[in-house]
C-alpha cells in the first residue's frame, strides 16, 4: 500500500508571515497538531507543530545554567505567551522538513515517523505539498482499507 493511497489532502496551511496565534486557532478548531508551512507556489518550506510553539517558552540550557532559579519561574514563562503568539511562524517552524513521496510505501513512511517520533509526516513531490500522512492514516489503511482486521 503506497502512501498516495491513505495520505489526507486539502490539509491547512501556513504561510511564513502568518502569526503564530492565527496558526494555533487554525491547529486546535481543525484537531491538527502540525501544520505545513508553503511559499506562494505552494511549496513546503517548513512545519509546525504544537510542540513548537510552546517550546519559547522554556529556557535554554544557557540560561538554565546561568540562572537556575528563575529560569524554572512557570508562572512568568506563561505570562510571555501573548509574546510568542504574536510572532511570525517562520521565526518557530522547522525549515525543511523530513517528506514522503506519494509513491513510498506506507511501512516504509512508518518507520521514518518511528525513528523520528514524529506522528505525522508532509507528502510533497518536487518540493511541492501534496498532502500529509499520520500514523492514524496508516492504521486505517492496513487495518480498514486492506482488511486486517478480520483476520
Amino acid at each position: 500500500m503506497l502512501v498516495q493511497e491513505v495520505m489526507s489532502t486539502g490539509v491547512v496551511t501556513a504561510f511564513p508571515t502568518d502569526s503564530v496565534r492565527s496558526v494555533v486557532i487554525k491547529m486546535l478548531s481543525r484537531h491538527c497538531g502540525a501544520v505545513p508551512v508553503i511559499d506562494e507556489h505552494q511549496n513546503l518550506i517548513g512545519l509546525v507543530a504544537l510542540r513548537d510553539v510552546m517550546l519559547p517558552l522554556f529556557p535554554n540550557f544557557g540560561d538554565y545554567i546561568h540562572d537556575n532559579v528563575h529560569s524554572r519561574d512557570f508562572t512568568e514563562m506563561e505570562e510571555g505567551y501573548p509574546d510568542i503568539l504574536r510572532k511570525k511562524i517562520e521565526s518557530i517552524m522547522s525549515k525543511n522538513p523530513l517528506t514522503v513521496a506519494p509513491h513510498t510505501p506506507i511501512l516504509e513512511a512508518a518507520s521514518f515517523m518511528g525513528r523520528k517520533h514524529f506522528r505525522r509526516i508532509p507528502v510533497a513531490e518536487n518540493g511541492k505539498l501534496l498532502g500529509m500522512i499520520s500514523i492514524g492514516d496508516i492504521n486505517r489503511g492496513l487495518f480498514f482499507q486492506r482488511g486486517f482486521l478480520g483476520q
